[in-house]
């Protein structure tokens, strides 16, 4: 399986996602590729956002080494999911999404742990270290279900 998750800038919470989704199928012996982007391009090349790292760090999660990098559209070739992060990341994707096969490659990140509820993962950005830690948990039960599913 192979999975990319997006956000706006790919600097918060994709690549917590990413972060948190990798150490979970380590955790569980499963063969699972995973990536991040965002859907804009002015972070590319850049580390995680401090609050990010420090945060995954506590759960014991390295995401330093991850850079920053936009979404494109042979994304849809290279990975068979495409989890993104809120309603803004959804359309932008699906904006170019070439066919309804690739289109069906991409959900709203949440929907993994509330099915059909299309609740956005809040952009932590502003909102200080109790808004990276409530992402984290968020993002968490989301990949614990990613998993079961993947089982």
């Amino acid at each position: 399986m192979k999975v990319l998750m997006v956000c706006l800038g790919n600097i918060c919470r994709s690549p917590m996602a990413e972060g948190i989704l990798r150490h979970k199928a380590e955790e569980a012996g499963m063969d699972i590729e995973i990536d991040s982007a965002g859907t804009g391009a002015w972070h590319i090349g850049e580390k995680p956002d401090s609050r990010a790292i420090f945060t995954a760090n506590k759960f014991g999660i390295d995401i330093s080494y991850q850079r920053a990098r936009q979404f494109r559209i042979d994304d849809f070739d290279k990975f068979d999911w495409i989890y993104v992060m809120d309603r803004s990341n959804y359309a932008d994707v699906l904006a170019q999404a070439r066919s309804e096969e690739d289109s069906k490659k991409v959900e709203m990140i949440l929907n993994m742990a509330q099915p059909g509820k299309d609740m956005p993962v809040p952009d932590p950005y502003y909102g200080g270290d109790e808004g990276f830690n409530n992402v984290f948990k968020l993002l968490s039960t989301a990949c614990d279900e990613i998993i079961n599913s993947a089982k």
